[in-house]
């Protein structure tokens, strides 16, 4: 059986990579798809483990090429998914969760529309904020403009099947476990709509 693809989004701050760092910890059937990255590393982040970080050049090239399932521009930086890192691993029938943004996520809905779309929300857009400035890692032109992106992405939350609060850490990754194990639970399903089930005849 094919893998499943999770794709995870959420505003900048909302907490959705704690999340989903806490919910690999705790499965670690998951796995988690890295991502490429013109944006330099954060203090603690480590190439190939957060994302892939490199270059315009380098990132331009491989998008040239067609090497990526998603890309998108955010916050002023270029973001891309390996398209044959995604097949790869659905192939072999393992999960996958896909931590990426709303433009991301559309344009990989259209290629693989069985992926789940899990949406992380903050309690209020005041409480996105609060978090961002006490993470103590971006200048204040860099949080003004992550509070605007923060808007028009919370408007497309909509998109998803699944919108999750992050109020409570712990809640919310009961939550996300709970969407993983219910969605692992659904009967695969034929390209006429039946389901495969076991014959009690």
């Amino acid at each position: 059986m094919r893998g499943r693809l999770f794709i995870v989004a959420a505003p900048s701050g909302a907490g959705k990579s704690t999340l989903i760092d806490a919910l690999l910890r705790q499965d670690p059937t998951l796995k988690l798809s890295v991502s490429y990255t013109t944006r330099p590393p954060r203090p603690g982040e480590r190439n190939g483990r957060e994302y892939h970080f490199v270059d315009e050049k380098t990132f331009a090239e491989m998008q040239a090429r067609g090497e990526f399932l998603e890309s998108a521009q955010v916050h002023g930086y270029r973001y891309g998914t390996s398209r044959s890192v995604i097949r790869d691993i659905l192939d072999r029938g393992e999960d996958l969760v896909l931590e990426i943004d709303w433009q991301g996520a559309q344009q990989v809905r259209r290629l693989i529309p069985e992926a789940v779309g899990i949406f992380i929300l903050p309690p209020s857009i005041e409480e996105l904020e609060r978090r961002m400035r006490a993470r103590g890692q971006d200048s204040e032109e860099v949080i003004r403009r992550r509070m605007a992106n923060a808007r028009e992405e919370l408007a497309h939350a909509g998109e998803f099947e699944y919108a999750i609060i992050n109020n409570d850490f712990d809640a919310a990754l009961q939550d996300l476990k709970a969407i993983i194990r219910a969605e692992r639970l659904k009967q695969p399903r034929t390209r006429a709509g039946e389901t495969h089930g076991p014959d009690h005849r």
